[in-house]
């Protein structure tokens, strides 16, 4: 075994042999469509609360289900569909500082924390320099600016932008150093109501630059995030209802915890061990 490669749950499959690609493939399939610019409309969410849930994938089917229904009280979630396109492949590299400074500052729980990133939409190549800042009363907001050409999240420019913003938005210092600290990839399916968002992504793996350690998520799995602009969403009472709580859980702190044991990541290492598998 490669080291940092997970073992154990990350070849599991569940009794029903049901995958988290399967079950996502299925709700997008039968789900009615909703276009990027009805999304933005009905649901655009850059300031919003999250949560991240871990749900088996045959649960998944269940609460996607219901709220797919079309005669779903308020009316039936939808599905993103983009040139017919109902599933997308995602590619995030993040940033931090050399001692991990937004890592630890998660862990901490500051009040004012922030993660930056470069997001490509793989499908379509479209880049986005994004900066995600969770403020005071756990509120997530999202600032982004596209990436073209050869733009790097260390070009000036791009610098410039993440000092102005941090600094006129949150009133807080911008890292002085970056450099490339985690890349995920995974698929996610959208699901969309009034003020709703719901994401549900399968096929997770994270790799450290450089380095060829590697964490691949349980397939089995589908990790699900709620971003609403209230504290509690229909899918969050839906998953409630499935006894589906909440997990202290991000892609980028977790897997770091699971590529790096020496880390300081009690906080979410229950969770990733869910993830990731336990064996390293």
């Amino acid at each position: 075994m490669t080291a940092g490669m997970a073992t154990g749950t990350t070849t599991a499959a569940t009794p029903l042999g049901l995958t988290a690609v399967r079950a996502t493939e299925e709700v997008a399939a039968s789900a009615g469509p909703v276009s990027l610019t009805e999304l933005n409309e009905r649901a655009a969410l850059l300031t919003r609360f999250d949560r991240s849930y871990l749900v088996p994938a045959p649960v998944f089917l269940s609460v996607a289900a219901a709220l797919t229904h079309p005669r779903r009280p308020g009316g039936p979630f939808r599905v993103l569909t983009i040139d017919g396109r109902r599933a997308f492949r995602y590619h995030s590299l993040y940033y931090d500082t050399p001692c991990l400074r937004s890592f630890h500052e998660h862990r901490q729980g500051r009040r004012l924390r922030f993660k930056i990133r470069e997001r490509v939409y793989q499908d379509s190549g479209e880049r986005q320099f994004e900066l995600k800042v969770k403020g005071r009363r756990g509120v997530t907001v999202k600032h982004r600016r596209p990436l073209t050409g050869t733009d790097s999240p260390l070009d000036a420019r791009q610098r410039d932008w993440l000092t102005g913003t941090l600094r006129a938005a949150h009133g807080i210092d911008a890292p002085t150093v970056l450099r490339p600290s985690l890349g995920t990839d995974y698929r996610r399916t959208t699901l969309v109501a009034d003020g709703e968002r719901v994401t549900c992504d399968a096929d997770l793996l994270c790799a450290e630059p450089g380095t060829g350690r590697a964490v691949r998520g349980d397939p089995a799995l589908v990790l699900v995030e709620t971003k609403t602009a209230g504290h509690i969403g229909a899918a969050d009472r839906l998953l409630h209802a499935h006894g589906i709580r909440p997990a202290v859980f991000t892609k980028y702190c977790g897997a770091l915890g699971a590529l790096h044991p020496a880390l300081p990541a009690n906080r979410w290492r229950r969770a990733a061990h869910r993830v990731f598998g336990g064996e390293r």
